[in-house]
């Protein structure tokens, strides 16, 4: 976790989904590109179980993973490549496409078509957890910002609004609709949970949190108020 960020207006967090690893089926094209071409939680769920760190002066990634151990590599090398897709090919499903390479695209590749920034409630993962009898974890709806002191739900009240945390503001886009991955525990990558189903049964759809934008750039750090404008 980030105990503090600089946003800039229109961008992702830095180096959010910098890079992603598309799959031996992909179809392409320049610039940010949807999810259905990458290898991913949703349908390899042992990759849920990975940890990493970012070593932002030289660009160098660290994975490490129950099953697999740990692996150093840049991203950018070609020649380290082959040995991140050995690494990490025994985590995908062998009846899947397998991944094939690492690709950027000037952008965070997030799953929204736009550069966003995922806000989520912690009041609304406690009373989902409560409502499934389950603890779950944060890292299951990889959100890059939570929010403490709202109500619980109150976020669906939020699209079109604006929110000032730190010296940043950033407008809310819309719901996120979730998928498979959200169901595995990170910590074991097995699915565990049954969200999809209890967000259908409880609300009536499979949305958890907010995509937001960015609109003036600013520091933000773990801790700071924040407020609806």
């Amino acid at each position: 976790m980030l105990a503090s960020v600089r946003l800039s207006a229109g961008e992702c967090l830095p180096w959010d989904r910098h890079w992603a690893v598309a799959h031996e089926a992909a179809k392409l094209t320049e610039g940010w590109n949807p999810c259905m071409n990458f290898a991913r939680g949703a349908k390899a769920y042992d990759l849920m179980a990975i940890e990493s760190d970012l070593d932002e002066a030289t660009a160098t990634v660290t994975l490490r993973h129950p099953a697999r151990g740990q692996i150093t590599f840049r991203p950018d090398d070609p020649a380290d490549t082959p040995r991140f897709l050995d690494w990490v090919r025994p985590l995908n499903p062998a009846n899947r496409a397998q991944p094939a390479r690492i690709v950027t695209a000037g952008r965070g590749m997030t799953d929204s078509d736009f550069p966003s920034v995922a806000i989520l409630n912690l009041a609304s993962l406690a009373d989902l957890s409560a409502r499934m009898g389950h603890d779950l974890s944060i890292h299951r709806w990889r959100g890059n910002l939570w929010l403490d002191g709202a109500e619980a739900w109150a976020e669906w009240g939020w699209i079109g609004q604006r929110i000032r945390i730190g010296s940043a503001v950033l407008e809310v886009k819309e719901r996120i609709t979730r998928c498979m991955a959200t169901t595995v525990e990170p910590a074991t990558g097995q699915s565990n949970a049954h969200t999809l189903n209890a967000l259908e049964r409880e609300f009536g759809h499979q949305d958890f949190g907010l995509y937001a934008v960015v609109v003036e750039g600013g520091d933000i750090a773990t801790g700071d108020a924040w407020s609806l404008q």
